[in-house]
């Protein structure tokens, strides 16, 4: 009877900002003891979210990488080709009997002039006012390749480098 009207004070905890059970929930699969000891679970867990949290931007920075380089591999498959003409070499008043190539001319311009490449392909389809964002492109690109023969076509014509 010497405890009735006495109040006894509890140590009201705070509710943490996750549960144990909802750590040991997200330490599933996880090695050894860190996903059922609650201890080495709540640092683990901690760092697979933080993991998780810059994964999904690297995702997304990925996948922009790869479509650029698909953009790039299809527009360069489609672009301007390397066209050497054949003139006869005159001499005075002779004309030699054989054609050659005019290697001057081509060795002085670098395959990347001749070719449309992906940095010219998005400024030019941006200067021309059409709106397809990368992924669009890479899809065109891989699935529908002569829809994206025809950008690639406008873009040249856009350059002024003609059209194969």
């Amino acid at each position: 009877a010497g405890g009735q009207g006495r109040i006894i004070d509890r140590a009201v905890e705070r509710p943490p900002t996750m549960k144990k059970q909802k750590i040991l929930q997200l330490a599933k699969g996880f090695r050894g003891r860190a996903k059922n000891c609650f201890r080495i679970a709540i640092n683990r867990v901690e760092k697979a979210l933080q993991y998780q949290y810059r994964d999904r931007k690297v995702k997304k920075r990925e996948a922009r990488k790869l479509w650029i380089q698909q953009i790039n591999a299809a527009t360069r498959q489609h672009g301007v080709r390397l066209r050497l003409r054949l003139m006869p070499l005159s001499s005075g008043k002779r004309v030699w009997g054989r054609f050659v190539l005019l290697t001057i001319l081509s060795l002085s311009l670098s395959l990347s002039c001749l070719q449309i490449i992906y940095s010219q392909f998005m400024h030019t389809l941006a200067k021309d006012n059409i709106k397809l964002d990368r992924k669009t492109l890479s899809d065109l690109a891989i699935n529908e390749p002569h829809s994206f023969k025809a950008l690639v076509d406008r873009v040249k014509f856009m350059r002024g480098n003609g059209i194969d």
